[in-house]
């Protein structure tokens, strides 16, 4: 399970369909978390993307995604197309 040292994730991707992209969801991958019942856990936790000026979007992990550790998460607002392999950090 994650330790309070891995409390960064990775930006992999938005949620897709076959013809649409929700911006408002995101797949995120944390480094330490490999299985799906290890990404369960995290579901509830908030989490916060900033571009590092005074943007921050605030999120909240909704599912796991897949059997490789992957979570989805929510956000208030949209991401950028920036925030694509960048950070977010679990902040509750």
């Amino acid at each position: 399970m994650a330790t309070p040292l891995d409390v960064r994730g990775i930006v992999v991707n938005y949620r897709l369909g076959p013809r649409s992209q929700r911006p408002r969801e995101c797949l995120i991958q944390f480094p330490n978390i490999k299985s799906r019942s290890d990404a369960s856990q995290l579901i509830g936790r908030r989490i916060a993307w900033s571009d590092g000026k005074n943007n921050t979007i605030i999120g909240v992990i909704v599912a796991p995604h897949g059997n490789k550790g992957l979570v989805r998460a929510r956000f208030r607002r949209g991401l950028p197309g920036q925030a694509l392999g960048s950070t977010v950090k679990i902040v509750g």
